[in-house]
């Protein structure tokens, strides 16, 4: 058996809550880049949102035993970032992923929509 990547990890710790619109927004090939991916993902409501990065966080570790270095976020759930180092995940509600509209942010990076299960 190989074992899964963290971007898989974290892909189906999304998945896991039913999170929704999952985009890949890989910068490693971006100099001035913070990290080398965002993987961004959205939930109905805070009360999801809060639900998908515990199940990201709760997967992750679970299947490959890595733990984040931080997360923040969870005080109104409509934006919580969780941190892998290399790999920033964001977890929005509609409306607050339309504002920040990180995927624009980089518009040099390689952008990687993942289709919804359903």
């Amino acid at each position: 058996m190989t074992q899964q990547s963290i971007d898989e990890l974290i892909i189906e710790g999304i998945r896991d809550r039913k999170g929704r619109n999952i985009t890949i927004v890989d910068m490693s090939d971006i100099e001035a880049a913070p990290v080398a991916k965002f993987i961004i993902a959205e939930g109905t409501s805070s009360m999801q949102v809060g639900a998908v990065a515990d199940s990201v966080r709760d997967y992750v570790q679970r299947h490959g035993d890595i733990k984040p270095y931080n997360y923040d976020g969870y005080g109104c759930s409509e934006w919580i970032v969780v941190d892998y180092g290399d790999v920033m995940v964001h977890i929005f509600v509609p409306e607050a992923r339309r504002r920040y509209c990180l995927e624009e942010l980089w518009s040099d990076a390689k952008i990687t929509d993942i289709p919804n299960l359903d």
